[in-house]
């Protein structure tokens, strides 16, 4: 492997989703910092800083396992991402990016911006830690001097931004749109990339156009809530801490009955939110949680095999509109963190985060949030998408391929702008492969000894059932992947055979996490089980279609602004 410039590391980020994936370290809690060395080679050292020791915590839930060489995980990610049909699944494409959404909230570092001044142990430990409870949208709040910036005037609700006016031939996009964009720096003065930047508290959310809109679409929630609770005579700091408590329930909520059960054996969830956590952190329950890698690393990358090649965006980018189908590429390009929102650009192009002339989204690029998600589940039919412009999008199965234009990243996508690297490096299942084999991650037949279930056997690792071909590999390489199984191929393989749910590992290691994530949580549903959702159709039911609903008044324009 090349050698890197070591200055680059410090930009690396937590994504799991497709975005900023290139942590090139981690603090594993009991071991140190694990990370490549300057030849690329693994390497654990201790903390060296006061700032690394404050350093977002992770832990290790298995056993340590065997590193993979490069040619096992290059000739893996090869077949992995190999050109070939993939299978769909039933899920509606927007869950993808939900999960990206997530995994932002997950591993979100509030104290980040503060690592040089005073941090008080309380806000350094939950601000290390893993919780899902939207810190990704609302930082440290409005009272934060630095944060504050995230907000409106009146200190409660989030600023949102304004499209960009286009050239395209069509009236209907060459207007401005307020409320349809994140809020970015903007102004006048510095470079392109700076004055593209989102005013929000995690920039990895701009790193594709749809988790993005998917911000865009928790900052209206926010708002709209707002507005209701002021109603009832709330305000200043009362309505934020209201308004932000209730939204974060529901949000829980959302993720424990909508989002879960799509991605993970329904079995494995309810078993762990009815009668707990089993193996991870499970008599923990007054400390700050931690993050697993297994989790990190391996499980919640459940998502990169949910990413379509091609997407039905809105009525303009569809398979029969006028600007046809909205190619992978493109959700990176319309963003200000990994692109330039300048069609056309190819990856050398967006390489250069100065590239383009734009500096907010397009009109034309903005969401038809029909096309990402099913709303005749929440008995909205008359928000179904047009046939004949090729409806709405689903995820491809969970399982072990990864659609192409995966192999070829931008630079930005991983933190990789102006720094030298090798092209395999563009390809995001080697990316993976690569960070599993420098933690020495637990293989799947490892975990699966763990949590005591029957493991796969080596046919269905070699096999599977419509996922990657391994008969590229050489008989070696395929030995030693059936011996020590990456537990991140191991988990894709196992939700294939799994009808495209994650199973008794992968199932096991999300919904564990979940469950503790919550617990952990400033504000909890785990911890006040009688709570239930006041937003959605009835007291047990909000799904992420009714969060859309209310955020966007239940308008057809307002969630599909360009029309049919």
């Amino acid at each position: 492997m090349r050698r890197r410039d070591r200055r680059s590391r410090r930009t690396q980020d937590r994504g799991v989703y497709v975005g900023k994936h290139a942590r090139d370290s981690f603090f594993v809690v009991g071991e140190g910092v694990l990370e490549l060395d300057a030849d690329g080679e693994p390497t654990t050292r201790q903390p060296l800083t006061v700032e690394e020791l404050r350093r977002f915590r992770f832990s290790r839930l298995g056993p340590k396992g065997t590193r993979t060489d490069q040619e096992v995980r290059t000739a893996l990610a090869t077949a992995l991402t190999a050109k070939v049909p993939q299978a769909d699944s039933a899920v509606p494409a927007g869950f993808t990016y939900l999960g990206q959404f997530v995994d932002h909230d997950l591993t979100m570092d509030r104290t980040e911006a503060q690592l040089g001044d005073d941090v008080n142990l309380g806000e350094l430990l939950q601000g290390r830690s893993p919780a899902l409870d939207l810190d990704s949208v609302y930082g440290r709040g409005p009272d934060d001097p630095q944060d504050r910036v995230f907000y409106a005037e009146d200190g409660v609700s989030l600023k949102v931004g304004k499209t960009s006016a286009t050239t395209f031939p069509d009236e209907r996009v060459n207007v401005e749109l307020d409320g349809f964009d994140l809020p970015r720096r903007g102004g006048t003065g510095g470079t392109a990339a700076d004055r593209r930047l989102p005013l929000i508290p995690d920039p990895r959310n701009d790193e594709n156009l749809a988790v993005a809109q998917t911000h865009l679409a928790f900052i209206r929630f926010h708002n709209r809530v707002v507005e209701e609770l002021a109603l009832k005579g709330l305000s200043g700091r009362r309505l934020f801490a209201a308004a932000r408590q209730h939204v974060t329930r529901h949000y829980q909520w959302m993720l424990r009955t909508d989002f879960l059960p799509r991605v993970v054996d329904p079995a494995i969830v309810e078993d762990v939110f009815t009668n707990g956590r089993r193996f991870f952190e499970a008599r923990d329950h007054a400390n700050r949680p931690t993050m697993p890698i297994e989790f990190s690393v391996a499980a919640y990358r459940l998502g990169h095999s949910m990413i379509r090649d091609e997407y039905q965006w809105n009525r303009v980018f569809n398979s029969t509109g006028p600007g046809r189908i909205a190619p992978l590429l493109a959700l990176f390009t319309f963003t200000g963190v990994s692109g330039n929102f300048q069609p056309g650009s190819a990856v050398p192009v967006l390489d250069d985060p100065d590239s383009g002339t734009v500096d907010t989204l397009p009109t034309n690029w903005v969401a038809d949030f029909r096309r990402l998600y099913d709303f005749a589940e929440a008995d909205r039919p008359d928000l179904a998408p047009p046939v004949a412009a090729g409806g709405g999008n689903v995820t491809k199965r969970i399982d072990s391929l990864l659609v192409d234009p995966l192999t070829q990243l931008p630079a930005g996508t991983f933190g990789g702008r102006g720094t030298t690297f090798d092209e395999i490096e563009r390809n995001l299942a080697f990316r993976n492969l690569t960070r599993a084999s420098m933690v020495r991650l637990a293989s799947g037949q490892q975990m699966a000894e763990l949590f005591c279930v029957e493991p796969l056997t080596e046919e269905q690792v070699l096999l599977g059932s419509g996922g990657a071909d391994l008969g590229s590999l050489t008989d070696e390489q395929r030995d030693s992947v059936v011996a020590a199984t990456p537990l991140w191929f191991y988990v894709l393989r196992e939700a294939e055979l799994n009808g495209g749910l994650l199973g008794p590992v992968g199932g096991r290691i999300t919904a564990e996490v979940f469950h503790r994530a919550v617990e952990g949580s400033r504000t909890s549903i785990v911890r006040s089980p009688a709570w239930r959702p006041s937003l959605g159709p009835d007291p047990e039911t909000f799904r992420m279609t009714d969060l859309l609903l209310f955020a966007f008044e239940g308008k057809a324009d307002l969630l599909n602004p360009l029309g049919d």
